[in-house]
């Protein structure tokens, strides 16, 4: 937009004046379908003229590019391989001639550079054949929408710079305030949007000042900005003003909101006059609803240091806190406590009873700590299941004893959480300044060795840092020797958790996860097994496991009888660095006489970042194979189309953080939108995980993703019991 100081008196005159502008008829949708097998040419003749399409067939490259240069057409079915020629090159001749029409390319070749290449070429999109005729028609129907809105745009523009009342209509429907004023300060004009913006109506504001919308404390700054004379660079922008709108709830009651606007404003200026003065005629300006972006900031500054779940301090903060406690401390040689409290068997709740669940019972354990506290104590969250608490006026170390053992107390008490009855106990590991350390770190550290010392003694129970207490190496040690056990002694088994397709419930696949049955813990995640195994170098013997078990339970399934489904498989990322990697996936699928595309290796975004051309290469040789590969976690990393472009993948995982923002299935959840239209984009198979509540599964339905997994549908179980879901999921299919 122009400077509005420079804005010609007949302009300015439309933008005050009335307008209207006349929708123009949608002419039927002109199709070119470009396939050299006639029998595909008719099929998707008939196809197309049911849904009153005016469709043209030719069965060369030569014709098509004939065509497209006589005729206009909307949109090109294409098939890559042609009797004459590469479809990529009826592409590059339509890109080359400037020929304003979108293409879909319809085609067997299975493999991503064609889809990459078509895409960079201008494709609008690629579907696989044999095409499903209503996949075929959505993306037709999606194709021709985005052109009827990419030829209106280009319409309205050059509508816009001929018509002055098409100016008045964006004026009207701009999302911003725009308003001008008089010499006075006295509103002229003002758009539409002040009614949903403020709640006034524009007859209640037309001819009053300014300063009956501006908050009292913000109408100094107000005067330099709503009443500004100035032009160009010296013209206010971005001033940041709060002004009062009102929502009506009856004829005579109003309810008083505040609304905070970025606003920009310039000086308007009557044409020279006879003697080169220019007379001041009043102020143009725009105003911004900021207040949602005001509130993200103060959400995101309220998020770097403090826990999203909880609300506690996080790890930052709490150590802010303990090094400022530690100069207090040491002023006033008086004592402080450290502690560190970890929930015993936290990981159980998350895997059994859901996320969900885990941080609404996350929320209660904070509730009652809090309530054990006075106001100088700090309690935070640093970890998954790990709390800090400062307590830096506590008198003596059986001060800190009794708090600790008053805290074990009300954490005892049932839990009440999503309809489950949860029975909670602690490890308290506790360190005192200045006898356990006079600097945050040491402190950390040696509360840290006491909390693993009550976890190795039983845990539910607290203890105070003392020497003899093995450090966190030697605990670490323990931890590692544990694990080397459960190997040797078969402690590690496979949870299955199935993946379903929502439009019937029927299970799918199944993604392999991995659980350690330990004799003292219980059952423990894959969180427990894999940092340690990378620790002592057992990713690759314990993977080799993992894989060879997954495969050897599918070809059972599959021996039964049961259905055919597919087994996902992560890989890790020091799995996939080893050379002889894809010789050791292909001789598990030939071992148990698998096929290929029955395994699906999913592999985390970070994964290809750390040797992107090694990765891609494997990757590719498996893809060629017939391996199916997924991103798992997608979003959460580093999320470049680069990279997807350069690897050889299927299926794209939507991560359940993004599945969690889904509280409606009415609402927009843009991200999880962008992802699964991407996928589509891309010819990609896309899976919601994480999926809890009922309105989770119908969004990511309603949005295109039928590939389910989830507690909603399925918790992770043995391979027995899939087995016994198999088998009652045919035993359906028979009777139906």
């Amino acid at each position: 937009m122009s400077d509005p100081a420079q804005i010609d008196p007949t302009l300015l005159g439309a933008l005050l004046g009335q307008g209207s502008v006349t929708p123009m008829a949608v002419p039927p949708a002109r199709l070119l379908l470009v396939d050299d097998e006639p029998v595909m040419r008719h099929s998707l003749q008939r196809l197309f003229a049911k849904h009153d399409y005016l469709i043209e067939s030719v069965g060369s490259g030569q014709a098509a590019i004939e065509r497209l240069d006589q005729q206009q057409f909307d949109l090109m079915l294409l098939d890559l391989h042609l009797a004459d020629m590469h479809g990529l090159d009826v592409l590059r001749h339509a890109k080359r001639r400037g020929i304003d029409l979108l293409t879909i390319v319809v085609s067997g070749d299975n493999e991503i550079d064609s889809a990459i290449g078509a895409l960079r070429q201008g494709a609008y999109g690629f579907l696989r054949k044999p095409a499903e005729p209503d996949e075929l028609l959505a993306g037709v129907t999606n194709a021709l929408a985005l052109q009827r809105e990419r030829r209106e745009n280009e319409r309205m523009r050059d509508r816009l710079a001929q018509s002055e009342r098409l100016y008045r209509y964006l004026v009207e429907q701009s999302p911003d305030f725009i308003y001008t004023l008089d010499q006075e300060g006295r509103f002229n004009f003002v758009n539409q949007r002040v009614e949903s913006l403020l709640g006034y109506r524009r007859e209640d504001l037309i001819g009053k000042h300014y300063s009956v919308l501006v908050h009292p404390e913000d109408l100094a700054r107000a005067r330099h900005v709503l009443d500004e004379r100035r032009t160009g660079d010296r013209a206010s922008r971005n001033v940041e003003l709060r002004l009062r709108g009102r929502t009506p709830e009856d004829s005579h009651h109003f309810e008083v909101n505040l609304v905070t606007l970025s606003v920009n404003a310039f000086g308007v200026y009557s044409q020279d006059g006879e003697a080169g003065q220019r007379e001041f005629v009043g102020t143009y300006g725009i105003a911004r609803d900021i207040s949602e972006r005001r509130k993200a900031e103060a959400m995101a500054a309220f998020h770097a240091l403090y826990d999203r779940v909880t609300e506690l301090p996080n790890r930052e903060l709490f150590h802010d806190r303990l090094e400022f406690a530690l100069i207090q401390s040491r002023r006033q040689r008086a004592p402080l406590a450290v502690m560190l409290i970890d929930l015993d068997r936290f990981k159980w709740v998350n895997d059994s009873l859901g996320h969900l669940v885990g941080d609404d019972l996350l929320r209660v354990v904070a509730q009652r700590i809090a309530g054990c506290l006075d106001g100088s104590d700090t309690l935070a969250r640093l970890d998954a299941d790990e709390f800090a608490l400062l307590s830096p006026h506590i008198p003596d170390a059986a001060a800190a004893k009794a708090l600790a053992k008053r805290i074990l107390g009300v954490l005892g008490a049932p839990c009440e959480v999503g309809g489950h009855e949860v029975f909670l106990t602690a490890s308290i590991g506790i360190a005192m300044s200045p006898e356990d350390g006079n600097d945050a770190q040491k402190l950390m550290r040696n509360a840290d060795v006491a909390l693993h010392y009550v976890k190795q003694g039983g845990k539910n129970n607290y203890a105070r840092y003392a020497s003899r207490m093995p450090d966190l190496s030697s605990v670490k040690h323990g931890q590692q020797a544990e694990l080397r056990r459960a190997v040797r002694k078969g402690e590690l088994v496979l949870y299955y958790q199935p993946q379903v397709d929502a439009n019937n419930g029927d299970i799918v696949g199944v993604e392999a996860l991995m659980r350690w049955q330990h004799p003292r813990d219980g059952l423990r995640g894959a969180g427990d097994i894999f940092p340690l195994a990378e620790e002592i170098g057992l990713v690759c013997q314990l993977s080799d496991w993992l894989l060879e078990t997954a495969c050897a339970d599918l070809r059972a399934w599959l021996d039964r009888g049961l259905a055919r489904i597919s087994m996902a498989v992560n890989i890790s990322p020091h799995y996939l660095d080893q050379d002889d990697f894809v010789e050791r996936v292909l001789a598990a699928v030939t071992r148990h006489g698998l096929a290929p595309e029955s395994l699906k290796l999913e592999i985390t975004e970070g994964i290809a970042i750390r040797n992107v051309d090694d990765a891609a290469g494997k990757l590719s040789r498996l893809a060629a194979a017939g391996v199916r590969l997924a991103i798992d976690d997608f979003g959460t990393g580093y999320s470049s189309l680069a990279y997807l472009q350069m690897l050889p993948l299927h299926t794209l995982k939507i991560d359940k953080a993004f599945v969690n923002e889904i509280h409606d299935d009415s609402q927009r959840v843009p991200v999880v939108q962008a992802i699964i239209a991407l996928a589509r984009g891309l010819g990609l198979e896309v899976v919601g995980e994480g999926v809890e509540r009922e309105e989770q599964a119908r969004f990511l339905l309603r949005n295109g993703c039928h590939i389910i997994q989830g507690f909603l549908y399925h918790r992770p179980q043995p391979a027995a019991a899939v087995a016994a879901l198999l088998a009652a999921q045919a035993h359906q299919a028979q009777q139906a």
